[in-house]
């Protein structure tokens, strides 16, 4: 699953895409997303995304550091 181009999406679409991509699987030992998120909710975490000002590659690859 791509993360939509913030230049060739709406902020409605992105929204969507961090709501499906985040979705809790309710399988803990194999998810991984909320280690990744740090127990936060991911559409705080992503808000500067959906709102378009950075992309989602750059928000994920800071929450791995």
């Amino acid at each position: 699953m791509t993360a939509p181009q913030i230049t060739t999406s709406t902020k409605e679409e992105r929204e969507q895409f961090i709501i499906d991509r985040f979705a809790c699987k309710n399988d803990c030992d194999n998810c991984g997303n909320c280690a990744l998120l740090h127990n936060r909710v991911a559409e705080k975490v992503y808000a500067d995304y959906i709102n378009g000002t950075r992309s989602f590659e750059e928000i994920t690859m800071e929450l791995r550091y």
